[in-house]
């Protein structure tokens, strides 16, 4: 990398200074995706100018598709069928009404903001800015105080239109003349990355799942080499499909469903693998992946944010508050209607759509693609991500708060609320913060 050794330092001094302090941060509006991305700007090409794209495209691309990759099958690993029964009324109307209507009113606003782009650019735009990232708003998902029906529901979205968006990035981008998927044509982008990729995340991740149960029954495999195992099925997956020609990220995220369905006991309880285990073995992998994902927000703010600030216009900056307003809290409005919740509640549901690591990469992979228009499109979810990050994490704490208090007061009116609805709890990455040293 340019920059060299001295860039090496610096990236080991932010992550071991973070580290340090990132008990004390976790209750503080202070995120890592804040703190990360600023660094990055500091030493991007605005900055100390030790990184940047043009010089470092194989070790961003690498870094952000493997960080992408483990995200991606962690999430879906952590997903149990009870996650949308019940309570799940809600991340079922967010994904399957909410999430299309999202990618289409990014498209429609961006005809008039984005002016030059194809219309498969602007559909591509919209595919890209859709999918939300929790953890840019850990506080709103974690505070006690808000209803445990509404934190599950923002973290089960979280964790599932990521990899949902796939088919739509995918297929919009084989669409574009002049790109890598396009010499293919559409029909075979849909044969080869969707279902070939989708047929291959099934297969190794059941045959991983049942092979991992059988050892362990016999007492042939160690708890250290359990992690380093799912660390394997979620790379193999990602990399057979590749080698097929399909999309890797597509076979983790169905590897990760069925890794975790085939290591499930079946019980009456439906407990899992995982859960019975003292040691889940996805333990390492979701640290793992919360470490790449720092280190790419902070790729972030050095090949893309800080170029991107640079290149400000009035219509880049207004569709990326349109986006974070408008483009996602219209849809989950509707997608909610009918659903009973409060106004105050489909509010903070509809703000707390962050947007992260997924529109990152994604956005990263149109731009190295060089169609006419990655540029400005690099530029517009350069400009909507960094607010997202601002924005979303410093409201997190005092939103939740003020959401909190009402609801306190509301539940204690003799109505009981649809919000109440017991909702199942989950395990993802996002885990609480730790609770303060006396």
């Amino acid at each position: 990398m340019s920059g060299g050794a001295w860039t090496d330092v610096a990236v080991a001094s932010v992550t071991a200074g973070y580290a340090l302090c990132s008990r004390r941060l976790s209750s503080t509006p202070v995120s890592p995706a804040m703190v990360f991305t600023g660094f990055g700007v500091l030493i991007g090409p605005v900055g100390l100018d030790l990184l940047d794209l043009e010089h470092d495209a194989g070790p961003v691309l690498t870094l952000i598709e493997v960080a992408l990759t483990l995200v991606l099958f962690t999430d879906a690993m952590a997903l149990r069928p009870q996650d949308l029964r019940g309570g799940g009324f809600l991340p079922a109307r967010l994904l399957a009404f909410g999430l299309p209507l999202t990618i289409g009113a990014g498209w429609l606003l961006a005809w008039p903001l984005l002016p030059g782009l194809t219309a498969w650019e602007l559909a591509l735009v919209a595919a890209v800015l859709a999918p939300t990232d929790a953890a840019l708003g850990k506080q709103a998902i974690v505070n006690p105080r808000v209803p445990a029906l509404v934190r599950h529901g923002l973290n089960a979205e979280s964790g599932l239109n990521d990899g949902m968006v796939l088919p739509f990035f995918v297929l919009f981008l084989a669409a574009l003349p002049g790109t890598t998927a396009s010499e293919e044509g559409t029909a075979g982008i849909f044969w080869r990355a969707l279902v070939l990729s989708t047929a291959l995340g099934l297969a190794v991740g059941w045959c991983s799942g049942r092979l991992l149960q059988g050892a362990r029954a016999r007492g042939w495999v160690s708890a250290a080499w359990r992690q380093i195992f799912v660390l394997a099925v979620a790379a193999g997956s990602y990399a057979l499909a590749v080698v097929t020609e399909g999309s890797g990220f597509i076979a983790a995220w169905v590897a990760g469903f069925a890794f975790s369905a085939a290591l499930r006991n079946r019980t009456s309880q439906g407990q899992s693998y995982e859960e019975e285990s003292a040691d889940r073995p996805a333990d390492f992998v979701e640290n793992l992946a919360e470490l790449l994902t720092a280190l790419c927000f902070l790729v972030f703010g050095a090949v893309l944010l800080g170029p991107a600030v640079e290149h400000l216009s009035w219509r880049i900056v207004a569709y990326a508050v349109l986006s974070l307003t408008v483009i996602r809290m219209l849809p989950v409005a509707l997608a909610l209607m009918g659903s009973r919740l409060r106004p105050p509640t489909v509010a903070y549901i509809g703000w707390f759509g962050p947007r992260g690591l997924a529109s990152i990469v994604f956005g990263l992979l149109v731009v190295e693609e060089h169609v006419p228009g990655s540029e400005l499109l690099g530029n517009v979810v350069a400009i909507t991500v960094g607010l997202s990050i601002l924005l979303h994490g410093m409201s997190a704490v005092a939103i939740a708060h003020r959401y909190g208090t009402w609801h306190s007061a509301a539940a204690a009116g003799s109505v009981k609320l649809r919000e109440d609805t017991p909702a199942p709890a989950t395990r993802r990455r996002n885990r609480p913060p730790d609770k303060p040293e006396p």
